[in-house]
Parts: C-alpha cells; sequence; structure tokens
C-alpha cells in the first residue's frame, strides 16, 4: 500500500459518525492517508491491528477515530471513572500531542472525559484529578502509567477502573521497546481485561516488537504502509518527502552560518546528550540574533511541556528534533552534521534503515564562531562548566552509540572535537588518562579564576573553596604529632625506614659491607620479634643499643715509604 492520500472519508467502507466527519472537515482534512484507510475499518470491526507506517503517516487519527466509535457503541455507558480507552506512547511530546488531537474530537461528544498522565507533574494531582475529573480515555506515558496502578492507597483504583477497557493503543511501539518500557508495558498489560481491541502502530519491525505482539494482540491483522515509489524489500523508513541531506565539514559554525540564512523557517536541532543541548543552546541564543530559542530534554521534568507548547505557536525557533517534519503530505528538511571520521553512517542509513542522504551543497559565509563561544566561558563559569559537561557526555555517547562499529571512541580525535566545543582546557576523564594533546591549544587563563555571573552562586562558589581550604588545612599534619606516640612506636618507625633505605642502597650498590647487612638483618629480626610480642619493648631497647661486634678484625693500614 502506497503512502499518499486514500480517497475522502466518505468512501470508506465503514459509516462515521457525523460529528466525527465535522470535526475533521474543521480541521481540513479533506483525504485520507492509507494508514487511515486500513485501519479504520479494522478497528470498527472488532479486529486487533498491528500497523507498520513511517513517521508523519497520521497514525494519530488512526486510532483516535475508531476509539471514539467504538465507545459510542457501548451498550452500557461509561462512568466518570471508567477506563474505555487507554493509548501508551514513549514520550510526553507524543501523549501531548494526542491529547490535543483527542480534546477535538471529543468537544462534540460531553459524555466523554480524558485525562493526560504524563511526568514532569506531582503524580498526587494526577490522582486528585481522576478522582475528580475521571478519565473514560487515559493517554499515558508508561512509567507514570504504571505509578498510576500502584495509588490505591491515595485513593485511586485504577486495576479497577480499566475492567471496563474496550481499546488499548501501543503508539509507536518500537520506540516503547527502544527506551527502555519493556517491563513497564508487561506490567500494565497484567492490569488489563483480555477481552479488548488493541492496535499497535510501529516504524519499523523488530524481534522483540513481534514479541509484544504475541504478548498483547490476539489474531491481528498486520498493515505495512509503503513509501510511493519504494519496492517492498527497499521500503524506505522516513516520509518521501522528507529530504534528508548531511555535511561534515565544521560542525558548529556551519550550524550557526545555516540557521543565520534561515530565520524565517522552523528548526529543530538535535544533539546527542542533555548535556550538549544546554550548552549549545546557550551558544545560538547568543550567536543567532532575533529568533527565539527553546531548549528541551529529558531532564528537565516541569518545565518541558510547557517549553514544548510554546514552541508549537512560534514561527521560527530552534530545538531538537527532525523526526517532526514532512509530516501528512507536507515538505521538510533533514540536515546531519557529522565529523569526518563518521562518513561510513551515511551508507550505514542508507543500506540498513533505508534512509538515504545526500551530501548538502557547501554552506555559505561560514565564519569561525568559536572565539565567541570562549569568551563567553571566560566571562561566565556557568558557560564554561556547561562546557565541559557537554563535551564529557559527547564523548561517553560514544561508548553507548547503537551503532558502534562507526561511532566509536578509540577513532576520536580528541583535540579536533574539544576545539570544536570550544573549550578553554580538557577536563579530567579516563578517555584522555595517559595521554597528550599538544594540537589542542589551552587556555594561558588559571580556568579557577573564572566567576559566575550570577553573584549568588558566585558567592556561594567562594564560600564552598573556602570551607574546602579549610577543611584541607585541618587535615594537614602537625609536625609534633609524633609526641602524642610511645617513644618505642617512634623508634620502631626510625629502624624500619632505616632497614628500607639500606637495603635500596645494597641492591644499588653490592660493595657494600657484608658486616652491615647482617647487622641490619639482625635488627630486622628483632623487630619481628617485638610484633610478635616474643621481647619485651625493654629488650628490644636493650639489644638495638648493644654496640655490635666485629666478626673480623680490621687489617692494619699499610704504610708506604718512599
Amino acid at each position: 500500500m502506497d503512502n499518499t492520500t486514500d480517497g475522502t472519508w466518505d468512501s470508506l467502507s465503514v459509516q462515521l459518525n457525523q460529528k466525527i466527519l465535522q470535526t475533521l472537515e474543521e480541521m481540513k482534512f479533506t483525504y485520507m492517508t492509507p494508514v487511515q484507510s486500513a485501519c479504520i475499518p479494522l478497528f470498527m470491526s472488532n479486529k486487533d491491528v498491528a500497523a507498520e507506517a513511517v513517521t508523519g503517516s497520521g497514525k494519530t487519527l488512526a486510532f483516535v477515530i475508531p476509539i471514539i466509535e467504538l465507545l459510542l457503541r457501548r451498550e452500557e455507558k461509561l462512568k466518570k471513572r471508567q477506563v474505555g480507552a487507554l493509548v501508551i506512547t514513549p514520550t510526553r511530546e507524543l501523549a501531548l500531542q494526542i491529547s490535543e488531537v483527542t480534546e477535538k474530537f471529543i468537544q462534540k461528544f460531553p459524555q466523554f472525559t480524558q485525562i493526560l498522565l504524563i511526568g514532569g507533574s506531582n503524580p498526587i494531582e494526577d490522582v486528585e484529578k481522576f478522582k475528580d475529573q475521571g478519565g473514560n480515555i487515559v493517554i499515558a506515558t508508561p512509567g507514570r502509567l504504571e505509578d498510576m496502578f500502584r495509588r490505591k492507597s491515595d485513593g485511586l483504583d485504577l486495576a479497577s477502573a480499566v475492567r471496563s477497557l474496550d481499546v488499548l493503543v501501543l503508539d509507536e511501539a518500537d520506540r516503547l521497546l527502544d527506551m527502555g518500557f519493556e517491563a513497564s508495558l508487561n506490567t500494565i498489560l497484567g492490569y488489563l481485561p483480555k477481552q479488548r481491541r488493541t492496535g499497535l502502530f510501529s516504524a519499523t519491525q523488530t524481534q522483540e516488537l513481534e514479541n509484544l505482539v504475541r504478548a498483547g494482540l490476539r489474531n491481528p491483522v498486520r498493515i505495512t504502509v509503503k513509501e510511493k515509489g519504494q519496492a517492498a524489500a527497499a521500503t524506505q523508513k522516513t516520509p518521501s518527502r522528507l529530504s534528508n541531506y548531511y555535511t561534515v565539514k565544521d560542525k558548529f559554525n556551519t550550524l550557526v552560518a545555516f540557521l543565520r540564512q534561515h530565520k524565517h523557517e522552523k528548526h529543530l536541532v538535535f544533539f546527542s546528550t542533555c548535556a550538549c543541548v544546554e550548552y549549545f543552546g546557550r551558544a545560538l541564543e547568543v550567536l543567532v540574533k532575533k529568533v527565539s530559542i527553546r531548549c528541551i530534554h529529558g531532564k528537565m521534568k516541569n518545565k518541558r511541556n510547557s517549553i514544548f507548547a510554546d514552541f508549537r505557536t512560534l514561527k521560527s525557533a530552534f530545538v531538537h528534533r527532525c523526526g517532526r517534519t514532512a509530516r501528512i503530505g507536507n515538505y521538510g528538511n533533514a540536515l546531519v552534521f557529522l565529523l569526518p571520521m563518521e562518513e561510513s553512517y551515511v551508507n550505514f542509513l542508507s543500506i540498513n534503515q533505508k534512509c538515504p542522504l545526500q551530501k548538502m551543497s557547501p554552506v555559505k559565509d561560514v565564519v569561525d564562531v568559536l572565539p565567541k563561544v570562549k569568551a563567553m566561558a571566560l566571562s561566565d563559569r556557568a558557560m564554561f562548566e556547561k562546557g565541559i559537561r557537554a563535551f564529557v557526555s559527547c564523548v561517553q555517547a560514544y561508548r553507548k552509540h547503537e551503532c558502534s562499529l562507526i561511532f566509536r571512541v578509540k577513532d576520536l580525535d580528541f583535540a579536533f572535537l574539544a576545539s570544536g566545543f570550544a573549550l578553554l582546557r580538557l577536563p579530567k576523564m579516563p578517555e584522555l588518562r595517559g595521554k597528550s594533546f599538544p594540537e589542542f591549544e589551552e587556555t594561558s587563563v588559571n580556568t579557577d579564576s573564572i566567576r559566575y555571573k550570577d553573584k549568588n552562586r558566585e558567592k556561594q562558589r567562594q564560600k564552598t573553596l573556602a570551607e574546602r581550604k579549610d577543611k584541607v588545612q585541618a587535615e594537614l599534619p602537625k609536625k609534633n604529632f609524633l609526641k602524642n606516640k610511645a617513644w618505642s612506636k617512634q623508634k620502631m618507625k626510625k629502624e624500619r625506614r632505616k632497614k628500607r633505605v639500606a637495603k635500596r642502597k645494597h641492591d644499588e650498590d653490592p660493595d657494600v659491607d657484608d658486616e652491615e647487612m647482617k647487622e641490619l638483618l639482625d635488627d630486622t629480626r628483632l623487630l619481628k620479634k617485638l610484633k610478635k610480642g616474643q621481647i619485651s619493648e625493654e629488650d628490644f631497647e636493650e639489644q638495638i643499643s648493644r654496640p655490635k661486634l666485629k666478626h673480623k678484625a680490621e687489617e692494619p693500614e699499610q704504610e708506604h715509604h718512599s
């Protein structure tokens, strides 16, 4: 089945509710996509569906519409706290989008309520919201949903609420597994009734996904939506209207030049780690003028939802994801920035991931902005520390990269990479231990002297440094600390040191007198006896102080006469 428009809504083999058709008209969805035309009739015919379709193929409507239709057909009306449909999706942002689409449809069906259960907020607030408003349609991320099933002591019996479940949807199921939610999904599935309709939507097929299909679906109808013009064995995994490009030269400088030349457009910019988002996001705020920049990553908790909502209302901005472009018939572009050692990744994506990339023509007017980033770090310790954290996290990301044959730590040019991060100095980390990088130009400034622009942070830093200094001083050994030890123990310590020096001297100089060595060995034996309690300290002192007799008389010097 090709991923193109697939007829109008009234051409479906099943009849849709008039209010649903009105909402589709209001949202200007005149035509169906193939995944919609295939899945909606099957769902409405009480079939389980396992659909493979690329991102942006219109999967959301393919399950939101059947959910409402199936709930409308229920013989027994749902009570406020009865769950009729459950949608599980891997990220908060996806959950928010699904919730917004669902809300548009149920506005015409006031008998239904929906609730969004995602991380980033107080779980007790979600408990109280469900108890107060109910939720016939639950849209959730796995972690928060699993937590809600354990809130019986807080007054929420979600296990009882889902006994009325008609429809379960696992959206982007491949990503649910990739992100490590398999255990949570199994726990959640254990609470759900077996008599239900289940839809599983994904962009790829894996063995792990097949195991989930077998565990969660009953005799599913399998649907694969191909990109137009692609052979069945070489199905492209990205939307056909998404053009993919790559460049390998001067990554950050090229990125800045590119964004400066495309200010009127809306962009999503990916970085490999949360720390990189924080660092380069701050740099872009200074380097790319007169645009709104929003940074978003998984560690932001409460701010993440509001930032995402804010970004969607902007006309232009830069954040971090290309997968949300070229959706439902629209055109989009993706640009991947690679290091020279990573260029083989282009072939890997084309062959293994069915995602061809073409080399982008050189960006014009690229200037070196890294000195400005260095100046930012010199003027604010917060920026300096962000750069260090970003670099460390980037290197560590190579260790965890799924494509480890291409992205290998041992192949990294650390000096080149650190220069690209505009670092003032190299951090102390295991990957750099024992190596020298003469080609990396370290700043002459003592980085310990860089201050925070935030006066409160700097005040706290100075206080911490002072406390640390006092602690070190307090822990330094006192010159008279030996006075507290028994005299004999001090003596023993001196004797042991004396023996070690003499032995080392003997090893280095074989001409040392044998008598001297014998004396040392005798003293060592005495020490061992004292430690074992075989002699008293008084005996030890007496014997160690006793003058040693020579076993061989010294020969008198011979006089030489002229």
